[in-house]
């Protein structure tokens, strides 16, 4: 039997990868600037990113929600300072609804290749749902989408049950279970406290202590929303001031003598918290405060002193069938192995898809490591605009931020397309080179790499391709216009053949 014919590809202004903040903030700040011809892809069935996908016990941000949302679409009804897994992923449903751009997403619709054609300027993208054809190309993959599974040996012969925190398996009854918990950041410090008083026994395989400071998550009051809701500029007015404040947060983490000082907070958090000494000074990290991501808990050092958990700082030299076995030959026996183990940040997988001229992927030209102009655009990949790409990450502030001001970025390009009828854009080596060499200057001495710790931020190279340096208004002004003479421009007089179909 003959195999049906293809759809035709459809040809788009704009296609958009993901529908976290990034690819659904992109969606609708281009609808409100009047550009219709775009599309939105997603590989699940709905729209959140990684508040979708992050469901383990416990999840929640660690920035205060009025900055870690839209400015365009203010929230009044946050329940507490710090919003949960939960109600973050409510709120990015809601404004996909709200803004009325849910039509333009297309749910099962998996990247599978981007391929950029130079005779037309046109982008060819193969999704699982079909072929399209796109001018701009935006990914809003971020950079914590894709678990990282450590190399351990024995692991894959494990014959209890294994699950990374970002594959929460919620139909295993974790009650009076052997749980090993191995990893000791951001995600493990939250799910630790909510599955300890369930579990049978926890150990929990630290190989490098976190500094953490205290949350202090306030339920927000009856009062407080009617102010929010009924006085005007008041909720903008949290807003700015708390990301202000924040600002602070990275000129001490410019200076590592003063990140040391500030320190104090988190030591005195951990003497408060842990009165064992042996236990706290377990606990204590051997690097400067902020070096590896500073984290926020009133809950983990309490759990972690219960009767039923162990922390264990021997490296794991191998799992067999039913047990951890450390460095020091101590095995442990266990059924059950969660992994907090983090994302692959330095490793994007989206670059392994993405193809730009001469048919060079981004894996191919980040292979000493990864870079950007403006943390949006790379050379060799014209019409290529990345939201949370290279050294966009905060270490003080909220990544929602970065987000609108790339977004901004992008918007301001497309109008410089259209004024000037241009095809495409492609960022010039020579100003992605200035652009990066300035980045290092600005990290060098900073505590993110002169901070005595090796941090996710950092790649094989020692490098660190994640941080944003300084303060965010710098970013943001630099992101407020697209600059042509940074650019190779072709114009859409260049095009001699009409756009062909995807295949």
């Amino acid at each position: 039997m003959a195999e049906a014919p293809m759809e035709p590809a459809r040809d788009l202004r704009v296609a958009v990868i993901g529908s976290g903040f990034s690819g659904l903030g992109t969606a609708i700040r281009l609808q409100q600037q009047g550009i219709e011809n775009f599309l939105v892809f997603e590989r699940a069935n709905e729209v959140g990113g990684t508040w979708r996908d992050n469901t383990y016990p416990g999840c929640a941000c660690d920035v205060m929600s009025h900055l870690y949302s839209f400015s365009f679409a203010p929230n009044p009804h946050w329940k507490s300072t710090f919003g949960k897994q939960r109600e973050l992923f409510d709120y990015l449903r809601d404004c996909a609804d709200q803004f009325g751009v849910r039509s333009r997403i297309r749910f099962r619709h998996e990247l599978t290749e981007a391929r950029w054609d130079d005779l037309h300027k046109r982008w060819l993208l193969t999704t699982t749902g079909g072929n399209y054809t796109a001018q701009v190309l935006v990914t809003g993959t971020g950079y914590l989408s894709e678990p990282a599974i450590p190399d351990i040996p024995g692991l894959a012969s494990f014959e209890g049950e294994v699950f990374h925190s970002a594959q929460w398996r919620h139909d295993l009854d974790l009650t009076g279970r052997r749980v090993a918990v191995i990893g000791t950041g951001a995600s493990a410090i939250q799910f630790v406290p909510a599955i300890q008083q369930e579990v049978g026994h926890l150990d929990l395989y630290q190989r490098t202590p976190p500094w953490i400071g205290p949350k202090n998550d306030k339920v927000n009051s009856a009062l407080q929303t009617r102010l929010l809701t009924s006085v005007p500029g008041y909720q903008r007015f949290r807003r700015n001031f708390n990301m202000w404040g924040r600002e602070i947060l990275a000129f001490v983490m410019a200076r590592p003598a003063l990140a040391a000082k500030m320190q104090k907070m988190a030591s005195d958090h951990l003497k408060k918290s842990v009165p064992d000494e042996r236990l706290r000074a377990a606990l204590t990290p051997d690097y400067i405060m902020a070096c590896k991501r500073l984290l926020f808990s009133d809950t983990y050092y309490p759990a972690i002193q219960q009767p039923n958990v162990e922390l264990v700082t021997d490296g794991i030299a191998k799992v067999t069938a039913d047990a951890v076995v450390t460095a020091d030959g101590r095995e442990r026996p266990v059924d059950t192995i969660i992994l907090g183990t983090g994302f692959e940040a330095v490793r994007r997988p989206i670059a392994e898809r993405l193809f730009g001229r001469d048919g060079v992927s981004l894996k191919e030209a980040w292979s000493e490591g990864m870079n950007a102009h403006r943390g949006t655009c790379v050379t060799g990949f014209p019409n290529l605009f990345m939201l949370l790409g290279p050294n966009t990450t905060l270490g003080h502030s909220s990544q929602v931020i970065m987000i609108e001001a790339q977004i901004t970025y992008l918007l301001d390009a497309l109008r410089t397309m259209d004024r000037r009828g241009l095809a495409s854009v492609e960022v010039l080596p020579d100003a992605q080179r200035t652009y990066n060499e300035q980045l290092e200057r600005r990290l060098s001495g900073t505590v993110w790499n002169a901070g005595n710790c090796r941090s996710w931020y950092l790649d094989e190279h020692g490098r660190n391709p994640s941080i944003w340096p300084t303060y965010t208004w710098r970013f943001r002004r630099a992101a407020r216009r697209f600059d042509p003479a940074e650019h190779a421009l072709s114009t859409t007089e260049d095009l001699r053949a009409p756009v062909p179909a995807a295949s």
